[in-house]
């Protein structure tokens, strides 16, 4: 209610919060749905590579000409982020080295910016968080999405007094599906490559979804801003439907799956054999709790709460997301309250290149979604140690080796410019800050 309070008093002063949207894809068209009927908010600027595309995506989720009109469109980033009339950037474009590039840009010009991007995120936010800070902008995660909204139910359970023992999202996983490819990915979505085509979906994008590379990110993002504990070789991907998540998610030595005590996981909406998962949670979140005493632990009982066995955990789930549609949170967070909605801190957790089949020297990687690659979470401690590649950086680049199937690319296994812009930013994050 409060933030409520706050956007009714800019109203009330005749002002808006003026967004600047970097990428109107599938994610920037959610949140340019919600902007006609939002108070308080108004987009200044949009900027994408293919400005007639972005006016069409506008038209097709409800946008009316004279909004459109009265819309500046641009395909030069730095142009959009300068702009007087911008207050809130958001960046939205997925590519990892665009989203370090305009983040800068917008700490260089003062902008708060929230970062759709979690590959730039992934990739170097410990380092993006440490210049906002100097820069006294706000640098939020995007709310809607799956990091934002588990570490808001982990900020909940800490504000109370709960351990959180372990966080994450629901996605559907098989094994198989690590090896999947743009040319295999719609078969597992039901659907022909023509239709995909038809509807504008991104082979790449999808592909990441299924192969565990996103899913990696996303816990690598959570991991990063809450400080919890990542495993040590990949995500379970356990089967557990949203009543079994306090009986499965919590150690081993109390009779769970996890190696850690407060560990980020993602479970799987089916299993092993394909079959469905009873009340999964593919498309949400959530947290298990360890009550602090006995009394906390009588409490989950006497309100209907899901434990395990012993009562001493239960869960806290969120089964949807809407992904851009609940973006205006972090957009009006930012700039009334000067709060982020989730936020990267540390390098704890870093996603690396893996191989999705044997690959030969002198080949070139094809980076996230691709055929080549997927991104493994692991610690950013081992990441380091093995100088391992991160996925975030993993696209064309040369082979110098050949690559057995299901082993992690290191950084001595390619050909790379050292004095790539961005490769020198992450190299500067790893030598500064603390993992």
């Amino acid at each position: 209610m409060f933030l409520e309070l706050k956007i009714n008093e800019l109203i009330e002063n005749n002002k808006t919060v003026r967004v600047a949207l970097i990428g109107a894809g599938k994610f920037g068209s959610m949140f340019l749905s919600q902007v006609p009927s939002t108070k308080g908010l108004s987009v200044s600027t949009i900027c994408d590579l293919n400005i007639d595309k972005a006016k069409q995506s506008c038209r097709e989720v409800g946008w009316t000409e004279d909004l459109i009109l009265n819309t500046i469109f641009l395909d030069n980033y730095e142009e959009a982020i300068k702009r007087n009339d911008v207050d809130v950037v958001v960046e939205a474009t997925g590519h990892p080295s665009y989203g370090i590039f305009h983040a800068q840009k917008c700490f260089e010009h003062g902008k708060h910016v929230v970062m759709v991007n979690v590959e730039a995120d992934v990739l170097a936010g410990a380092y993006l968080y440490k210049e906002a800070k100097s820069a006294n902008v706000v640098y939020s995660m995007a709310y809607g999405d799956q990091p934002a909204l588990t570490i808001e139910i982990i900020e909940w359970a800490r504000a109370s007094g709960f351990k959180v023992t372990a966080a994450g999202k629901g996605t559907k996983y098989l094994p198989e599906f690590h090896a999947s490819t743009p040319d295999t990915v719609w078969n597992h979505y039901g659907l022909s490559k023509e239709e995909a085509e038809i509807a504008g979906m991104n082979p790449k994008m999808f592909n990441s979804f299924l192969d565990g590379t996103k899913s990696s990110l996303e816990m690598a993002a959570i991991a990063n801003a809450s400080e919890m504990h990542v495993p040590d070789d990949g995500l379970l991907f356990t089967p557990c439907g949203m009543d079994e998540l306090a009986k499965t998610l919590k150690p081993k030595n109390k009779n769970g799956v996890l190696k850690y005590d407060g560990q980020v996981e993602v479970v799987s909406s089916v299993h092993r054999d394909g079959k469905p998962v009873y009340r999964d949670l593919r498309w949400g979140v959530y947290a298990v709790l360890q009550a602090p005493n006995d009394y906390a632990a009588s409490c989950f009982k006497q309100y209907g709460m899901n434990t395990d066995e012993t009562g001493e955990y239960s869960a806290m789930y969120k089964p949807f997301h809407l992904i851009g549609m609940e973006l205006n949170t972090s957009i009006f967070s930012a700039a009334l309250l000067k709060i982020p909605t989730g936020q990267t801190k540390s390098f704890l957790a870093d996603v690396v290149a893996t191989s999705k089949k044997k690959l030969l020297h002198g080949s070139f990687l094809d980076g996230e979604g691709g055929s080549t690659v997927w991104g493994k979470l692991i610690p950013a401690e081992k990441s380091i140690k093995l100088n391992a590649l991160p996925i975030g950086l993993a696209n064309k680049l040369k082979l110098k080796n050949d690559i057995l199937e299901d082993k992690i690319i290191t950084w001595n296994d390619v050909e790379f410019n050292i004095n790539d812009e961005i490769i020198s930013y992450r190299k500067k994050m790893e030598s500064q800050i603390k993992y």
